[in-house]
């Protein structure tokens, strides 16, 4: 294993495809980069959602514009998270009509995991959560200490996505002990 990147931190060795990010390299390559480049969708899990905010031009803007211009382009935008997002994310939302119809949305209390997936060419998985601090906006001394990896690799990408869909689905939803706290429980009972 590779040690020469900073001390103390064990980096993997290299793998075609697969990359380690931490820091504000999160937000560039996962927020700057790979989300505005979909074609066909864009794949999020999170467990707490916030009002995150990401550069657009000169300015900073809410992240929901970028996926409401998604959604107007087109893109087929689908949000996993598990819990309700706070009044001002609430607020953002409200102003971005494209996502009140356009953008799947699933609540489950369960969801822990975070990751971006995009066309299916390529995933994000890691430790951040869909928040400024979590994904790398926030200044140096106040975003959290988070991690994580981004793929072309479609090894691994299907993997990430069979985690997301199975979720999404309900595959898991049958045996769940938590369904009466979750608001989008699928019915997978037999003739229902």
């Amino acid at each position: 294993m590779n040690t020469d990147a900073q001390p103390g931190r064990i980096m993997p060795p290299d793998i075609p495809g697969f990359q380690f990010i931490t820091g504000s390299a999160i937000y560039w390559k996962v927020i700057r980069e790979a989300i505005p480049g979909a074609h066909e969708f864009v794949w999020i899990a999170t467990s707490d959602i916030k009002d995150l905010h990401a550069h657009k031009g000169r300015k900073m803007v809410p992240f929901l514009e970028y996926l409401s211009d998604l959604v107007r382009d087109g893109i087929a935008v689908r949000l996993l998270h598990a819990k309700e997002p706070g009044p001002a994310f609430r607020k953002d939302f409200d102003r971005y009509p494209d996502l009140i119809e356009g953008m799947e949305r699933i609540l489950c209390p369960r969801v822990h995991f975070k990751c971006v997936i995009v066309d299916g060419a390529f995933a994000y998985s890691g430790s951040a959560n869909l928040t400024g601090a979590g994904m790398g906006t926030k200044s140096e001394r106040r975003r959290n200490f988070e991690s994580g990896f981004i793929t072309t690799n479609t090894g691994i990408i299907s993997g990430v996505m069979a985690q997301f869909d199975a979720v999404w689905m309900g595959k898991h939803c049958p045996q769940c002990d938590r369904k009466g706290y979750c608001a989008d429980a699928k019915d997978m009972i037999e003739g229902n």
